[in-house]
């Protein structure tokens, strides 16, 4: 449910924009308060589970997703959307936290390994289905059935749960950094606010300014507790090693690459008027592919150095997303987009095996546990962030391509996302510009993370200056 509420939705705005006659500032912020709720919350989710029971949080956040996602489903406007959205992102944040420590204390041995795996299987596998999924419910029953479907699975899963599932020990030193929390919510969501509305006001206006400001300033704050506590939620002292923070800049561009495919969707619907199904479908070759090559190719890549699978991965996401900007044009088609779809999906694939390799490798054994969190964690702020970034580049550029075709661009561009923009004979050739931008932004990314792969990530682990140990919170080891 998780992973498919992160991809499902993608084929599903331009209708929800439609239906609740939001603009596209909304509907980036129904992407971004999920995943920013994902990535904060995931930071000290095991810290729950180790203060209050694993079970027991695991069966509240999936009654609390349940419950948000059944008011997804009944929103009238896009304010109790978004809303709804990010208190889902809170409760699959605890699940996520909590399902992995679950799984390591029901199993030993062989086992656990074997059930880790199918654990890693079915996130790929969802990751695969969400694009069509949310196409089939979208197109022949409506954009919130892609909300009510969560219901019956909760409900299932409570049950397994309540029989199944045993009680772990509770911790009581276990600790949850309040602080932490709230200055890196703060951080994050008034950097993405700034960002969003820098595509609508502009990078000088007033409230983007502000916004910026604010995330300055509570990014510095944040990075001031954390350095002043016993037991913090993320040890800056981290990034003093090159290895680790070249690999955390890796994951954040990697997850860039993977909120383009909301404009790839806006663009497919809004731009060639195809279906939510059209678009699910057109989008497979790179889920199909990133699960086919995690499954099959980076299994088998555990004995290759980190940097070599982890900058493999990067340089195909580079390519790929090259090739889209290469190949978009005003009379493309959704076809043009399948060579780069394919490499990108490659580059998932490969790369992600290696990622948590690395990262457990450049940490001291103690901090492994948060060197993982902090993964999943830049892995939601990386899509969160490209939603928002991708999406000014995006705006900007079809409404500088309409200049002189109609009486407001920037209306027109909006008008894009739910579908509704007029058929201008200059359209098409303004978002085929647009999305190539947006994929030429995502190469560069890429390439650079691709470069610092191979000159600073090491396969072992290297001292991080002045670290002091402390014992490990049970965070989860991927999202």
């Amino acid at each position: 449910m998780l992973i498919v509420d992160t991809t499902v939705v993608t084929v599903a705005l331009p209708d929800m924009a439609r239906s609740l006659d939001a603009p596209l500032s909304d509907m980036q912020w129904v992407l971004n308060i999920y995943t920013l709720a994902l990535g904060i919350v995931t930071l000290s989710a095991g810290s729950l589970g180790d203060l209050y029971g694993k079970r027991r949080i695991f069966i509240i956040s999936l009654l609390l997703f349940a419950l948000a996602s059944l008011t997804c489903g009944l929103a009238g406007n896009a304010a109790v959307l978004i809303a709804a959205r990010g208190v889902q992102g809170v409760g699959g944040a605890a699940m996520i936290g909590t399902t992995l420590a679950l799984l390591g204390s029901s199993y030993e041995g062989k086992d656990r390994g074997v059930a880790i795996g199918y654990w890693s299987a079915v996130l790929g596998m969802a990751a695969a289905a969400g694009p069509i999924l949310g196409g089939v419910l979208t197109q022949y029953l409506s954009w919130r059935a892609i909300f009510y479907i969560n219901a019956p699975i909760s409900i299932v899963a409570l049950v397994l749960a309540a029989m199944f599932v045993p009680e772990s020990p509770r911790e009581q030193r276990a600790r949850v950094d309040i602080a932490g929390i709230v200055t890196f919510a703060v951080f994050a969501g008034s950097l993405i606010y700034g960002l969003i509305t820098a595509g609508e006001h502009g990078w000088t206006g007033t409230t983007t300014l502000v916004f910026f400001g604010i995330a300055a300033a509570a990014l510095v704050v944040f990075a001031l507790l954390e350095r002043a506590q016993q037991n913090p939620m993320l040890d800056i002292r981290l990034f003093a090693n090159a290895s680790f923070a070249t690999v955390m800049f890796g994951v954040v561009s990697s997850a860039v690459a993977f909120a383009c495919l909301v404009y790839t969707s806006i663009w497919l619907q809004g731009v060639l008027r195809l279906s939510p199904l059209g678009a699910g479908i057109a989008l497979v070759p790179m889920a199909v592919t990133s699960f086919l090559a995690s499954s099959l190719i980076g299994k088998r890549l555990h004995r290759v150095p980190p940097r070599v699978t982890i900058g493999l991965g990067l340089l195909f996401n580079t390519i790929g997303c090259g090739l889209e900007f290469l190949m978009l044009h005003a009379s493309a088609t959704a076809w043009t987009l399948a060579p780069g779809l394919v490499a990108i999906g490659l580059g998932i694939g490969i790369g992600g095996p290696g990622t948590n390799a690395a990262v457990l490798a450049s940490v001291p054994k103690e901090r492994s546990g948060m060197a993982s969190g902090a993964m999943a964690t830049f892995r939601q702020f990386g899509q969160a962030l490209g939603v928002a970034a991708l999406g000014v580049v995006f705006l900007s550029s079809i409404s500088n391509r309409l200049q002189g075709d109609t009486a407001d661009p920037r209306a027109t561009a909006a008008a894009v996302a739910s579908g509704g923009a007029p058929d201008l004979p200059a359209l098409p050739d303004a978002g085929a510009h647009a999305l190539g931008l947006v994929f030429l932004s995502t190469a560069v990314l890429s390439g650079l993370a691709c470069l610092f792969t191979v000159l600073w990530v090491r396969g072992a682990k290297e001292p991080v200056p002045d670290q002091r140990p402390a014992p490990a919170t049970g965070h989860p080891a991927e999202a």
